[in-house]
């Protein structure tokens, strides 16, 4: 057991290698959700997902293909979709959605958004992206109503990482405390506050992908086996940390 400081509570919680936690249902689905602004690399983030969970063993695996609706320049048109099934609890699922980052598609983006368990914000860390990343983030903000992090995990991913010229965790971490979308550590949702991964989605140096999501349906699970479909905090958190000692 461990004493529950806020330096090695956020180290337990951030470690990566922390597998998703034991599901006690007969049948349980979780609904995640990348939400970015155009020509972020939405699609190819799910694609590397996709391939990395086919070829490799991972705790998680597609059950079927992705499903795609685009645009003749390759630009979502609607929504790419994935199912993919834990590989060591076969009765969980994961239903992963993105959606088109056109403004027009707003509304779109607010109906895919109603029953999500977890957020990936894709950030397109190019300088020159900077300010329509924050006007996305605040959509976000608007369309979840002040569910992020306390009913609903937020994971941020810094993606083109391997292009010139981009932001870094400390200049997003900035905008999410302009937000109030990261708490100090006094705060008892500190514990919970959105890693943020540095990132590129394409397969050939994909970096980052895999364990976003991985953290992602790991809090989604907490939150829902720990905290009732809230953030796990107090005792609730106490809980946690006596059955999963090594989380």
């Amino acid at each position: 057991m461990f004493g529950l400081t806020a330096g090695n509570v956020m180290m337990l919680l951030n470690a990566s290698d922390t597998p998703i936690p034991h599901i006690p249902f007969t049948l349980f689905t979780f609904r995640l959700l990348w939400i970015l602004r155009k020509k972020s690399g939405k699609t190819t983030v799910v694609d590397t997902l996709y391939r990395l969970t086919k070829d490799e063993e991972k705790d998680i695996e597609p059950t079927g293909n992705l499903t795609k609706i685009a645009m003749a320049s390759g630009s979502t048109l609607y929504f790419d979709r994935g199912i993919f099934q834990s590989t060591k609890q076969r009765k969980v699922y994961y239903h992963v959605y993105t959606v088109a980052g056109q403004s027009r598609f707003s509304p779109l983006r607010k109906k895919i958004f109603k029953g999500t368990d977890g957020v990936i914000f894709v950030v397109d860390s190019q300088t020159h992206f900077f300010e329509d990343n924050i006007e996305s983030l605040k959509e976000l903000k608007n369309i979840t109503r002040g569910q992020l992090i306390r009913e609903i995990p937020l994971i941020v991913m810094i993606n083109k990482q391997d292009l010139g010229e981009v932001i870094d965790e400390e200049d997003f971490k900035q905008v999410l405390k302009d937000e109030k979308l990261w708490f100090e550590p006094d705060d008892e949702l500190y514990i919970w506050n959105p890693i943020i991964y540095k990132t590129c989605a394409l397969y050939e140096k994909q970096n980052g992908i895999y364990r976003s999501f991985s953290e992602c349906a790991r809090r989604t699970g907490l939150y829902q086996i720990y905290g009732n479909g809230k953030a796990p905090v107090g005792d609730n958190f106490l809980k946690i940390s006596k059955e999963i000692p090594d989380i």
